[in-house]
């Protein structure tokens, strides 16, 4: 498994977006399940599989995951056992973009079998920026955001490698470096 992890704004999942595109024949994304509402144009099944905070719950009782957290008060993230498992079933390996925690929670789980890539941002302004220009979290939804990537940060030795994403096109170049070298292709 290949997990590209970082605070919310890194880029994380554009060099996802790419590697999909540029390995598609070798990798499969990895859809994490959240009880959070739709933002914007997102489609269930494409970006999360959308759950209620119910049906999450039931799932971490039915042990459903391979890692959850509740990232905020009432707001659960998690990677489905059997949606890494359908993958695996074609041959592909998993790519995961995912939030500091729970790549941390995989990489512990998986070891040699997973690359941890921790995705750093120019700057905490830089990351505020990219956060407003989305458009798509109000003020105090960025200010939780901000304030969990200061500590997020933090933790980026804990991954085997780390891509600054300060110019996008070396960061898609070191990110295909990386795959190729995981995968042996």
């Amino acid at each position: 498994m290949i997990i590209f992890s970082a605070p919310s704004g890194s880029g994380k999942t554009t060099l996802v977006r790419h590697i999909l595109k540029t390995f598609p024949e070798h990798i499969a994304f990895s859809i994490s399940a959240t009880s959070r509402p739709k933002r914007g144009v997102e489609v269930n099944g494409k970006d999360y599989h959308y759950l209620s905070v119910e049906e999450f719950k039931q799932k971490v009782a039915n042990n459903e995951f391979l890692e959850w957290e509740e990232v905020y008060a009432g707001t659960h993230y998690g990677t489905l056992r059997s949606a890494v498992q359908d993958i695996w079933a074609t041959g592909k390996a998993v790519i995961f973009d995912i939030d500091v925690e729970g790549g941390l929670n995989l990489k512990a789980q998986f070891k040699e079998n997973a690359l941890g890539v921790f995705v750093m941002p120019p700057s905490i302004k830089i990351l505020e920026e990219r956060l407003h220009s989305r458009s798509t979290d109000n003020k105090e939804s960025i200010a939780r955001r901000i304030a969990k990537a200061e500590k997020e940060l933090k933790t980026a030795e804990l991954f085997d490698v780390f891509i600054l994403n300060e110019v996008l096109e070396e960061a898609c170049v070191k990110a295909e470096e990386l795959v190729k070298e995981f995968l042996g292709i």
